[in-house]
């Protein structure tokens, strides 16, 4: 069994509605490709570090989520990942792979 964290951010002009059905998605995308999600924790909108440009938007905030999950291979992580790429609601994402 591996064990990962990942972190997302959403872009802040959604609604909070809209927020919660990205994360929802994104967490029925690791869900339906064999991943189990073991903990999820929003952290709530918070200040960025520096300005993130996506697209032709710039941001300085971004709601926060992480999810702890486990998996018996990563076909779930790795789809989750491929979609957060091309997400025009993802800021940014960052997948890790715990040590056993």
């Amino acid at each position: 069994m591996r064990n990962y964290e990942i972190m997302f951010i959403v872009r802040p002009t959604l609604s909070e509605e809209e927020i919660k059905n990205v994360a929802a998605s994104f967490k029925n995308t690791l869900e339906t490709n064999g991943s189990k999600v073991t903990s999820t924790d929003e952290w709530g909108q918070k200040a960025l570090a520096y300005d993130m440009k996506k697209g032709s938007e710039v941001y300085k905030s971004g709601y926060y989520f992480v999810y702890e999950v486990e998996a018996e291979d990563d076909k779930g992580v790795k789809e989750f990942d491929r979609l957060a790429r091309i997400s025009a609601d993802i800021i940014r994402s960052l997948v890790i792979r715990k040590e056993d």
